[in-house]
């Protein structure tokens, strides 16, 4: 007995974790700055964490409450029909619901490249076939309508992401507008947006009353410092709201992850603080480091750095870990997460150590 094929697949890489780089290193996990999964470096919500330990001792129910409250609470926040929120574990789940609803065997979908590998990873779990759309480093992977319909050829399914990762670029939206009226009625635009507290832009969920053809992906991971519990959603268009109860994993997200939401959906300043932290950091790594880099809209910047493997691991070496984006078909760049101030200004001192090394110089020249 063996799986079905799945040569076609690859495994998600993530950022190296801070408990997995202290037992390689043989270190106390305090002594490392985690800087590669653009996770919230000031931790959760106090309000959030409070709410689970004052939850903990229902977790023997179903979340059916807690579920329904969350819904409607995200529905209220956006102006929307609590039937048009698609609660998930982590925003991927979103994109696995969606895949669901839309995919039949064989149906084609169109994601970027360089991009979030869970795109192609959740279309063919649902028996999709993938194609790509380049972003080029020549403009900094700015976002295009053309970009996407040079490549597009009446796809199910097409993949935005704003601010992208990993380049923290933005698809504007005048962009967006002219791909949802480009592309087939048959087609399903889905805009993830992961990272979106921390840009300035106004989210395209305001876009669906007008628009049939798009759904939204969001998530409390990055800005509300809630990963660990993996709790994000969809906002789909109304008329198709009722599909979520024929595609998702009853009681989607756990008892405890929704009331944490709740409670950091309520704490305006933590989430004010982990938005003016990483603005402030992101431009920083900008003016002071001494590589080219991407101009972000999301908690992380993209610097070009020559030998993107050699240089995060030397500076994991030296406390800081960094994401190395071979992974994303980008082995010259490194991603590196917005700290704290004072993490922050760690890593450009370390990375620029790392970087006037003789060796990795020497590959920067060349580049």
């Amino acid at each position: 007995m063996q799986p079905r094929d799945l040569s076609s697949h690859s495994p998600y890489v993530p950022g190296s974790g801070i408990e997995e780089v202290a037992r390689e290193l043989g270190v106390d996990p305090d002594e490392l700055v985690a800087l590669s999964s653009n996770e919230n470096p000031h931790g959760p919500s106090p309000a959030a964490v409070e709410a689970i330990r004052e939850h903990a001792d229902r977790i023997h129910q179903y979340p059916k409450a807690a579920h329904a409250d969350l819904t409607d609470r995200i529905a209220a926040e956006w102006g929307v029909d609590s039937r048009q929120v698609w609660l998930s574990p982590g925003a991927d789940g979103a994109l696995d619901y969606l895949a669901r609803a839309m995919l039949s065997a064989g149906d084609r979908v169109l994601v970027p490249d360089p991009g979030f590998a869970y795109y192609p990873m959740s279309a063919r779990y649902h028996h999709g076939t993938v194609a790509t759309y380049d972003l080029s480093s020549g403009n900094d992977f700015a976002g295009t309508a053309d970009a996407v319909l040079s490549a597009y050829d009446g796809e199910r399914i097409v993949y935005v992401t704003t601010p992208h990762n990993p380049a923290g670029s933005e698809f504007p939206r005048h962009e967006l507008l002219e791909l949802l009226s480009s592309v087939e009625d048959r087609t399903l635009v889905i805009v993830d947006e992961a990272y979106g507290e921390f840009s300035e832009s106004p989210s395209s969920i305001e876009l669906l009353d007008s628009h049939r053809n798009l759904a939204v992906t969001r998530t409390f991971s990055k800005a509300y410092g809630l990963a660990g519990l993996r709790v994000g959603y969809a906002v789909v268009p109304g008329e198709w709201g009722d599909a979520y109860a024929r595609v998702n994993t009853p009681f989607a997200v756990n008892e405890l992850a929704c009331r944490a939401a709740m409670a950091a959906l309520g704490d305006d300043d933590h989430l004010q603080t982990s938005v003016e932290t990483a603005r402030w950091s992101r431009e920083y790594l900008r003016t002071e480091l001494d590589v080219p880099t991407v101009e972000s809209a999301a908690n992380f910047v993209l610097a070009h750095v020559g030998d993107a493997e050699t240089v995060a691991e030397r500076s994991k070496r030296a406390g800081v870990v960094i994401r190395d984006c071979t992974s994303f078909g980008l082995p010259e760049y490194v991603r590196i997460s917005c700290g704290t101030r004072e993490e922050t200004t760690l890593a450009v001192e370390t990375l620029e150590e790392v970087l006037a090394d003789a060796d990795v110089a020497g590959v920067r020249t060349r580049d």
